[in-house]
């Protein structure tokens, strides 16, 4: 009887550990699909970051970054901010503003966890509005590594779209010094001869 009942159990651990791998492989590849139709739109993904049980992926492309549903316009992008626990640790004003005093540091309000874990998030002002791009607490070393791809990105962006945007001017050299002597000058006839 114990052969029996120890048979089905094994069994029915083996059905779980079956479906448990039939469903990592589904979501694997969904997410596979989901990043090849962003890069079908010519977009390079960034990072996928975690939104509650689903993960949304932060891309971009050559006008846009793109978090989720949500369409963030490069030529609009002031500065780009990596917060821990609602607080910049590290920011980056885009060259373009600088002359602007009404651009100050973002902060949002720190929401108590419960349990005593950092919480990384990238906020990315524009002229409209900042977004805050949550990349979670899941440990450490995980949201810190996603929050540094993407405010890496957009730093990189408004560093590059600062350098595009420069007029560049190269001086002319200067014209030889012109030599007139008094007296009749010579000119060609233009009538054949």
């Amino acid at each position: 009887m114990r052969e029996l009942v120890a048979g089905v159990i094994a069994l029915l651990l083996l059905l779980v550990a079956l479906r448990l791998a039939g469903t990592l492989q589904f979501y694997r590849r969904a997410r596979e699909r989901t990043r090849s139709e962003e890069r079908a739109m010519g977009r390079e993904v960034i990072a996928e970051v975690p939104t509650g049980a689903d993960l949304a992926l932060f891309s971009q492309d050559r006008a846009r970054f793109y978090y989720g549903g949500e369409q963030i316009d490069k030529d609009l992008i002031r500065a780009v901010r990596v917060l821990v626990n609602g607080q910049p640790i590290a920011s980056y004003l885009s060259p373009r503003f600088r002359h602007r005093a009404d651009i100050v540091p973002t902060g949002f309000e720190d929401r108590p966890e419960g349990i005593a874990r950092d919480r990384w998030d990238v906020a990315i002002d524009t002229d409209e509005r900042t977004w805050l791009v949550e990349c979670g607490a899941i440990r450490e070393r995980v949201s810190q590594e996603l929050a540094r791809k993407i405010y890496e990105a957009v730093r990189e962006e408004l560093t590059n779209s600062s350098i595009a945007n420069r007029q560049f001017t190269i001086p002319s050299p200067p014209s030889p010094p012109s030599c007139s002597r008094p007296g009749p000058s010579r000119r060609a006839d233009p009538r054949p001869g």
